[in-house]
């Protein structure tokens, strides 16, 4: 499956190390319900790679979520997830989906997720 985000979220480089990723990045979008962890420091380009897998993948007309799990407190992380139900707590004046309903039927990158 090809896609304008293709041309946009590309891997650069030649060495066999960087083929190795564009072929994995190819094998793991060929499956629907694959589960991935991308690790690497800061900068690394683990979001370029995430969005080249979703891009490539049956799930490519589905949304694409990002979430920074490092910019929220922990307090409030299990809403920003699964999100709430009116009156579930002081201020939650109407139901509001989480990142995992957001990404329904595509794919959810969480960012830092070593942070939570």
């Amino acid at each position: 499956m090809t896609s304008a985000v293709d041309d946009k979220y590309q891997l650069v480089g030649s060495s066999r190390v960087m083929r190795d990723l564009r072929e994995k990045v190819l094998r793991i979008a060929a499956h629907p319900n694959a589960r991935v962890l991308i690790s690497g420091p800061s900068g690394s380009g683990k979001e370029c790679v995430a969005r080249m897998i979703h891009a490539r993948s049956p799930r490519v007309d589905k949304p694409f979520v990002t979430f920074n799990c490092a910019t929220v407190a922990k307090e409030l992380l299990e809403d920003r997830l699964w999100g709430h139900v009116k009156g579930a707590f002081t201020g939650a004046f109407k139901d509001a989906d989480g990142l995992f309903a957001a990404a329904e039927g595509g794919t959810l990158f969480l960012d830092e997720i070593g942070e939570m």
